[in-house]
């Protein structure tokens, strides 16, 4: 059977390092996959076709950019390994013209980087469909002019961060299949009442919500990671008021600080978590502090509760009495 990557193997991975002169740098959390069936469910579940532009970071030495070029119109990825644009430009070479690569941190990316980018790749699309390349149809150029789908093999130090950070910052992208360690995927999807349930799941809930998961284990890897990994979608939600409202961006805003607030010491209740919080944010903190018992019975919410018990719609109200609190 034709594997989907031909890469998707330890000794394809070893070769082209090998050839290279390279190997795995563990600071930068390089595990390389190498089971096409993972790769395979990856692209199941994100659902990706020939009409999305899709986001990728870490591509390493292009694994997973082989399949997601295979069924998308055009790719960009994000990778700071200065030693590994070579590598790409070799193995992806029959999709050069509907693959950009940006060489940063990813956590530096800006919607600059990704608009300069999909320039680039309009440019070279059409210039080879100019000399007659069949394999470039219009539909499979991508139906959006930025990435509406992130699909990675994130570095597992910064995915919880990145994650978070890309859905607030590129409203353009519409879901996120990622893999990452599998206790962040347990606090990306966690429910209220749980024990992986804290600030950061309620300030993802704002902008996205699980929508299927599958589990990886350590030996699909290249070397193995120490740790059980997952791969989580997650797509894009509108959260929203009491009256059904789309939240203004400061409502948003106050709601992640009332959630910090609220899990800043997680074994006590609201009223004294928030307190400490705010304690230490200088003057405008203190004022918020002296003003959180009428915050609470503004938003209908009893302060002796813990934040573990919060739905994000209880956590919103405390935004919107933050809001009022401190405008």
């Amino acid at each position: 059977m034709t594997k989907l990557s031909p890469l998707a193997s330890p000794s394809a991975t070893r070769a082209v390092l090998e050839a290279h002169g390279l190997a795995t740098k563990k600071a930068l959390g390089q595990n390389f996959l190498i089971n096409d069936a993972i790769l395979e469910k990856i692209i199941a579940l994100s659902q990706v076709n020939g009409d999305d532009f899709v986001l990728e970071v870490g591509p390493g030495i292009g694994t997973l950019t082989i399949v997601l070029l295979k069924h998308a119109g055009f790719v960009v990825s994000v990778e700071r390994d200065k030693d590994l644009p070579a590598v790409l430009a070799e193995t992806l070479e029959p999709w050069a013209d509907r693959f950009a690569l940006i060489g940063k941190d990813a956590l530096d990316l800006t919607k600059a980087d990704l608009a300069n980018a999909a320039e680039r790749l309009e440019a070279e699309s059409d210039a080879a469909g100019a000399f007659g390349d069949q394999a470039i149809a219009p539909a499979s150029r991508s139906a959006h002019p930025l990435p509406n789908k992130f699909v990675a093999n994130l570095p597992y130090a910064v995915a919880a961060t990145l994650v978070l950070d890309y859905f607030e910052r590129f409203e353009s992208i519409e879901s996120a299949t990622v893999m990452v360690q599998a206790e962040v995927a347990d606090r990306m999807a966690a429910k209220a009442g749980t024990k992986n349930y804290g600030a950061y799941t309620v300030k993802l809930s704002l902008f996205a919500e699980p929508a299927g998961r599958f589990s990886v284990s350590p030996g699909n890897f290249f070397p193995p990671p120490r740790v059980d990994s997952s791969v989580l979608r997650l797509k894009r939600c509108t959260p929203v008021d009491g009256d059904g409202n789309q939240l203004i961006r400061e409502a948003v805003r106050a709601t992640c600080i009332m959630a910090d607030a609220a899990f800043f010491n997680r074994r006590k209740t609201l009223a004294n978590s928030c307190k400490m919080y705010f304690a230490g944010k200088g003057e405008q903190g203190t004022a918020v502090a002296k003003a959180l018992d009428s915050l609470f019975v503004r938003a209908g919410i009893d302060s002796r509760r813990r934040g573990e018990t919060l739905t994000r719609e209880e956590f919103i109200r405390l935004g919107e009495g933050l809001l009022d609190a401190t405008s």
